[in-house]
């Protein structure tokens, strides 16, 4: 490779725009590096299904794309209020939980700013080359062109996509669907006679909760079941929030691998419950409906799985089974919402360097403690991953407060020295010996 094809060559090509990429991105504005990222999404629109007027994020607003490493960084929300005259307005807000919809704003308002995320583009291959940096194989959607692009290291952002279980892929449409569908279908689902919530998260709940709020207007029978013990609230101890800190990750990290499988089994109800807000919301509603004894057109179930759901004379049968006392029943809806959650996924873009890479038993990727994916072989450039090392570093991978940390990492590895500086001791508790 000549001289001039060197200086070609970029820095990191990141894969992904969602709000980990997107932060990792703004971040690297105070180093030399030379980036590219792509999506193949039009635009930056964060869960854009579950917009819901009302609803917050469940992390406070520091939880930024920079916040937690550089506080003076112009890409802070704060600075994000102040550009945007709402500074005042948000003082007298007094809350730490900011609308969903203004987290999106934000995040849209910072990838304005940051000329090197191409929209609309899609990734399609990684192959490694022999002088060991990887060739990047991208389809540029409005030019309807096939580009190709070197990188000394790859940054996967791609997240999580939403799960819905095999028995019920056969059956989704526009009555049947997962819940990060929901408000792109809701004004069509309105007019139904009756619809399943199915799920125990703080989606499921908003989604009812929204629902509930609606029903007076369209007189439809509204279900909600989930297979959990109960419509628990998710932990938010100060302490039990301790878990979301580099301190746990690091404590985490150095576990046993089936220690790993063990401790996340048991720890649902740290990231997937609902919040005490949406909980008092829902019971609050139900109470003020049922003033006088009135009957309501409701039904809830904890201890319920969904076993099936079966087309029948243009309704939907679902066969659910309650765990404790061991029956079945049956249950007829013209709507069901799988709240069924979200699972990380391997990006098809990464078969053409699956032969280098490690993988596990369970064939997930084997990612190291400074979220360098290994590899098999010796080299100076690497591959990270970003939300996808739940099995390795574990609760605090999908979350929005730690995102800046990991980024922190990542471009103090990319730059060969320490851009942002990061904290051994974080919390107050200890984990482990």
């Amino acid at each position: 490779m000549d001289r001039l094809a060197r200086e070609q060559i970029l820095d990191v090509i990141g894969v992904g725009i969602g709000p980990f990429n997107l932060g990792l991105a703004a971040l690297l504005e105070k180093t030399d590096c030379r980036s590219i990222f792509f999506d193949r999404k039009d635009q930056f629109d964060w869960h854009p299904g579950m917009l819901l007027e009302g609803t917050t994020l469940q992390v406070p607003f520091m939880a930024d794309a920079v916040t937690m490493v550089d506080p003076t960084s112009r890409f802070s929300f704060l600075n994000y209020l102040h550009e945007h005259n709402r500074l005042y307005r948000f003082y007298f807000f007094e809350k730490f939980l900011i609308p969903r919809t203004e987290y999106n704003h934000y995040c849209q308002w910072v990838a304005s700013q940051l000329p090197q995320l191409q929209f609309g583009c899609e990734v399609e291959n990684i192959e490694q080359t022999e002088e060991g940096y990887y060739r990047v194989t991208v389809y540029c959607q409005k030019e309807k062109e096939r580009k190709t692009y070197h990188t000394k290291h790859v940054v996967v952002g791609v997240g999580t996509r939403p799960y819905v279980p095999d028995k019920f892929q056969n059956v989704l449409g526009d009555r049947v669907f997962h819940s990060g569908q929901y408000l792109t279908k809701r004004d069509n689902i309105l007019n139904a006679n009756s619809i399943t919530v199915i799920g125990s998260g703080q989606s499921a709940a908003e989604i009812f909760h929204d629902l509930l709020l609606k029903q007076p207007e369209h007189d439809y029978q509204l279900n909600w079941f989930t297979r959990s013990k109960g419509f628990y609230p998710m932990e938010y101890s100060k302490l039990g929030l301790e878990h979301f800190s580099p301190d746990y990750t690091r404590y985490f990290y150095r576990l046993p691998k089936e220690k790993k499988k063990e401790v996340l089994s048991k720890q649902a109800l740290l990231y997937k419950g609902i919040s005490f807000k949406t909980i008092a919301d829902i019971y609050e509603l139900l109470y003020e409906r049922t003033v006088g004894n009135k009957v309501l057109n409701v039904h809830l179930q904890a201890l319920t799985e969904l076993v099936s759901i079966e087309e029948w004379d243009h309704l939907y049968r679902l066969t659910l089974y309650q765990h404790e006392q061991e029956k079945s029943h049956q249950l007829n809806s013209d709507v069901v919402i799988l709240a069924t959650g979200y699972h990380p996924y391997i990006p098809d873009c990464l078969q053409g360097i699956k032969h280098i890479v490690d993988w596990d038993e369970d064939g997930q990727l084997v990612i190291q403690e400074n979220y360098k994916v290994k590899l098999n072989k010796e080299g100076q450039n690497h591959i990270f991953v970003q939300n996808g090392e739940l099995h390795t570093h574990g609760v605090g991978a999908p979350d929005l407060g730690l995102g800046a940390f990991r980024n922190a990492t990542i471009i103090n590895q990319l730059a060969g020295k320490e851009i942002y500086q990061t904290y051994e001791k974080n919390v107050f508790q200890q984990f482990g010996l």
